[in-house]
């Protein structure tokens, strides 16, 4: 399994950056590890991980539950717009619209 690297604009101190919701949602896809279209837990822990983040089992957890509209146990592509509460406070990445 290949661990892609964030985008330049993600720091591993976790300083904020900018992204619209599609880079935002292009940018998760990078961590579908298994290709299958949703960001599991243990994908997001990865993201988690990758941006400097601490707790990050704890922390994934907690996003998935927030983000996972039909409590299926993953985000899919209609769900991943629910994580924008979570990537601004979690993530320190503020989406937004140009």
């Amino acid at each position: 399994m290949a661990i892609k690297h964030p985008p330049a604009n993600i720091y591993p101190s976790g300083k904020p950056c900018q992204m619209t919701l599609e880079e935002f949602k292009e940018w998760l896809k990078k961590f579908d590890s298994d290709c299958d279209g949703r960001i599991s837990k243990q994908e997001l822990k990865e993201v988690l991980r990758r941006t400097g983040g601490r707790f990050t089992t704890w922390k994934s957890g907690r996003g998935v539950r927030s983000a996972d509209a039909n409590h299926d146990g993953f985000i899919n592509e209609n769900e991943m717009s629910n994580l924008v509460k979570f990537a601004s406070k979690e993530l320190g990445i503020k989406i937004v619209s140009y």
